[in-house]
Order: structure tokens, then C-alpha cells, then sequence
């Protein structure tokens, strides 16, 4: 890593060296300093440094944006905007184009990942023969897997009758599946790096037209290292898949917000 602080505006604030996830910053009477530690390439110095004094080469300044002149939006813009987000299972049969889901992932990848370990890379299945020998597949995997797991039973059988009418039930139609992989290594690790990523992914979605869905069957037959689906995919040997989503132009508009379940929480000390 080529860390460089320019002395002549560093004020010795310490806000880099108190901020650092790992402790790798030591303040000197010249600025901030690497000592020993590992850098997980977060970017918190470079970003909380009031006078731009710190670069990096894991996260250069000049890619940063400056966000404190834009205008934040409100808690209660925040709250309606993820309270009316929803699981779009209707989609339109329109291709969503390639540049639209490349700008979703492209805000997925800011998500945050263990240990900053990032990692996650996507595959996009748009061909429509694809996408329905996919769905062939995964019903194929659940089918075998009823055969141990008492409740898959139950879903395998839902899902054979609802295909039996000629309804594409594990992949509803949908013109795009969005399939995060990750490394193999830490397979924990991976998938909650591939749920965080994709998470961010069906939130910016509805802001570009776009809805989604996760894909839970298709996500089962994933973890459980399919063979056959794994190859059609293309899913390199040393990689997992961390998760699925559905993707593409929702069919209905939804008018209102419904509620949830009650808040249950308790707190160790009252007020």
C-alpha cells in the first residue's frame, strides 16, 4: 500500500489514526504514519481527513466524492422509500438492457462485505432458453432433494404442480437473473458478503424502473453445489454462488404500503 499525507495542510487532528478499523495508523509529528497492521483498504482516512491531506493507493482520492454539500434526504423520505419497496414476481416481458444492470451493480459493489473483503462478482443471465433450462435445473435439484428433506417435499411438489399449468414458477419470467458468486475459501463469509451486495441491488433497483426478487429455490440448489446447474452456469471451480436475485420491468404498481409484523425488541436498560 503507498499511503502519502501531505504535510504542509495535515493539522494532526487524529481524526485518520482514531478512525482506523485496525489500528494500522500511528500519528508522528509529521502526520499519520503506517505502522504494523494490515489495511483492509476501507478508505475511512482518506474520507474523514477534514483538510484532504491523505491519499491511497487501495483508495484514491481523486475517485472520491465529495458528498457534504449534497442533499440529504429526510428520515421520512428514507423510511417511505424502504417501507414501499416489494418482491416483484410479474414481470414484464421486456429485456432489461445490459448498461441499466451494470449501473444497479455498479452501486451493489459499495456494499459493505466482511471484513471489507469485497470480492463479489456477478453472472447475468438474460437469454431467455437459458434462464428456462435454469428453472428446469433447480426443479430437478429440489426433486432430488425431497428425497432427504421432508419439507422440500412439500415445495417441490407446489412448485411441479404450479409448472405443470405452464406457469415458470422458480424463475417467475423474469427477463434477468442476477447471480453474485464469491470465493470459495470462506463460504460464510461469501454469502453474507453476496446477500449484503445484492441487498443494496433491489434497494437502488426501484429508483431505475427496475424490480426484484430473491431467487430462493435457484439460491438452495446454488448452495448446495449443483453440478449440473454450477456448470451451465459457468461457475468457476475455486468460486460459490452467495446469492440470487430476480431482475426486470415490474408488471403491477403498487398503490399502498401495508404493514409488517409488530416491532419486537427489548433493550437492556430503560430510559
Amino acid at each position: 500500500m503507498l499511503f502519502t499525507v501531505n504535510t504542509e495542510v495535515c493539522t494532526r487532528c487524529g481524526l485518520c489514526v482514531a478512525d482506523c478499523p485496525t489500528g494500522l495508523l500511528v500519528m508522528t509529528d509529521d502526520g499519520p504514519v503506517t505502522g504494523r497492521g494490515g489495511c483492509i483498504s476501507c478508505g475511512h482516512c482518506v474520507a474523514v481527513c477534514p483538510t484532504l491531506a491523505l491519499d491511497s493507493d487501495l483508495t484514491p482520492r481523486a475517485e472520491q466524492v465529495d458528498i457534504t454539500k449534497e442533499t440529504k434526504i429526510t428520515p421520512e423520505q428514507a423510511e417511505l422509500f424502504l417501507r414501499s419497496r416489494r418482491s416483484i414476481r410479474n414481470y414484464q416481458n421486456k429485456p432489461v438492457p445490459a448498461e441499466l444492470i451494470r449501473k444497479v451493480l455498479n452501486v451493489a459493489r459499495m456494499a459493505p462485505t466482511a471484513t471489507n473483503t469485497q470480492g463479489i462478482s456477478y453472472i447475468v443471465i438474460r437469454d431467455k432458453q437459458k434462464l428456462r433450462r435454469i428453472a428446469d435445473l433447480v426443479l430437478e435439484w429440489m426433486h432430488f432433494a425431497a428425497k432427504t428433506v421432508p419439507i422440500m417435499r412439500l415445495y417441490a411438489r407446489a412448485a411441479q404442480a404450479e409448472v405443470d399449468k405452464g406457469k415458470e414458477y422458480i424463475l417467475r419470467d423474469a427477463p434477468a437473473l442476477i447471480v453474485a458468486i464469491g470465493s470459495k475459501k470462506d463460504v460464510h463469509r461469501t454469502h453474507d458478503s453476496g446477500h449484503s451486495c445484492l441487498s443494496y441491488a433491489e434497494l437502488y433497483a426501484p429508483t431505475v424502473g427496475l424490480g426484484t426478487c430473491w431467487a430462493g429455490f435457484f439460491e438452495h440448489a446454488g448452495e448446495a453445489e449443483y453440478e449440473p446447474l454450477l456448470k451451465l452456469l459457468g461457475v468457476p471451480e475455486d468460486k460459490i454462488i452467495a446469492g440470487g436475485i430476480l431482475m426486470g420491468y415490474p408488471k403491477v404498481r403498487y398503490r399502498n404500503i401495508v404493514e409488517r409484523q409488530p416491532l419486537d425488541v427489548t433493550f437492556d436498560t430503560e430510559e
